[in-house]
């Protein structure tokens, strides 16, 4: 919103993992106007009962919701981007099965080509290169330090 001037009409894609993060984003999104596009790998797709919920919403709200498992269709027109861990805490027992099942998901400028001319990009941090390269990282587009600084604010 800081960004943008406000959220109505945007279109954020996640690509990563169907976690505690992307539960709340999908519990917001359309209420805020913004279209939610998903691609998670087979297997890591949201939690089943949240995605009805953010099935509903859309309808309700007027707002699109796509979920597939092709990171560069869900980029596709996307103002922003966004991915998180993929191996959360307490799951680090699964790491090698992860980063394997998500080869193809990282962030780069190549995802970025399908976004809109005005991406941007979100991680709420820490980072690993897996999740998003140094290009998309540290490129002007990335507003991951703004993000974690309005984080502190709220904490």
């Amino acid at each position: 919103q800081e960004h943008y001037g406000g959220l109505n009409g945007l279109t954020v894609t996640w690509i990563g993992d169907g976690n505690n993060v992307l539960n709340s984003i999908m519990m917001s999104a359309a209420k805020l106007g913004m279209h939610l596009h998903i691609a998670t790998p087979k297997g890591f797709e949201p939690d089943i009962r949240i995605t009805k919920i953010s099935e509903q919403y859309s309808k309700e709200y007027g707002t699109r919701l796509l979920l597939t498992t092709d990171p560069l269709e869900a980029a596709n027109g996307a103002n922003v981007l966004v991915t998180d861990t993929w191996i959360s805490m307490g799951r680090e027992e699964e790491k090698k099965e992860r980063l394997k099942a998500f080869q193809g998901y990282q962030i780069t400028m190549q995802t970025a080509k399908s976004a809109a001319s005005n991406w941007t990009f979100l991680h709420c941090l820490p980072r690993k290169p897996e999740e998003v390269d140094d290009e998309v990282f540290y490129s002007p587009q990335s507003l991951v330090f703004q993000e974690a600084e309005n984080r502190k604010w709220t904490i």
